[in-house]
């Protein structure tokens, strides 16, 4: 069963596959491309990157994952496997035979272990300020205890104080502008239950065994102020990705793609639209 509104040029449903419920929205009529935010984060927080991607050349397909936005949790909590097999399910829900994929930080390790169980359904992919998981560099643990909880979805002031500490970049700078261009964060804060359910799936997650399978052409965005996922770990993924390339954001944070979205759409409809006769 799916329920649909319009918004903002989006179709929004919500589609009930795998026991839970999943708040999704469709824009564009190009390729298909499903992109998966950070933990705790909702579908809107992609605004500002998809209103620069042209609709005609790329179909976004955005989702808030179980437990977050007012997407419904899981009756148990799953590991990365079971998140990914969830997105599978949806992708069957939706008619898509094959997308392409681009995952932001918790997004782009679920991206890796979809392109990992379900090859086939996966084109190209793109992993933006996300690592390997276990055999990668992890951020400093002041930088980590302070995502321990989702208080930095439901309180500005909090935002506002931890932002260039924990994000880097321009938040560093300007923390202000940062909360008024991501103020969909806390318009739909994850539940409690539904961030710790995202903490258990990634604890102890490694793609390190087998991202030398990964047959899809890749391209890795890294920024090189992002104190949560530091730019080595763009590099480990990049070294053992077989056909991938490295991108490394100047002076981005973790949040480069929201502070510079017209720069990180251009290098992702760059790649995702190039001919495949083209790559090495």
């Amino acid at each position: 069963m799916w329920l649909r509104s319009r918004k903002r040029g989006r179709d929004l449903r919500h589609v009930d596959v795998d026991g839970v419920r999943l708040r999704v929205a469709i824009r564009g009529t190009g390729r298909p491309l499903l992109m998966l935010m950070g933990i705790g984060a909702n579908l809107d927080i992609w605004q500002p990157f998809e209103d620069v991607l042209d609709p005609k050349l790329i179909q976004t397909i955005t989702v808030d994952a179980p437990g977050t936005g007012e997407s419904t949790g899981y009756r148990y909590p799953r590991r990365m496997g079971g998140l990914a097999a969830t997105m599978a399910e949806l992708l069957d829900a939706l008619g898509y035979d094959q997308v392409d994929l681009l995952g932001v930080s918790f997004g782009g390790v679920l991206a890796q272990q979809l392109a990992h169980q379900a090859p086939d359904r996966v084109r190209r992919l793109v992993l933006a300020a996300t690592g390997p998981g276990l055999g990668g560099v992890p951020g400093s643990p002041r930088v980590l205890l302070k995502m321990a909880t989702p208080r930095r979805y439901t309180q500005p002031d909090y935002f506002r104080r931890i932002a260039g500490e924990i994000y880097g970049g321009a938040a560093r700078r300007d923390p202000d502008a940062m909360l008024h261009g991501t103020l969909a964060r806390f318009e739909r804060a994850p539940s409690l239950l539904g961030y710790v359910s995202q903490l258990y799936a990634i604890a102890g997650w490694t793609s390190v065994p087998w991202l030398y399978r990964l047959p899809h052409p890749t391209l890795v965005l890294s920024g090189d102020d992002d104190p949560i996922v530091p730019l080595v770990n763009g590099r480990i993924l990049a070294r053992l990705i077989p056909d991938a390339r490295l991108h490394v954001v100047p002076d981005g944070g973790h949040l480069f793609l929201l502070e510079r979205p017209f720069e990180i759409a251009t290098l992702v409809t760059e790649f995702l639209t190039k001919p495949e006769r083209s790559f090495p």
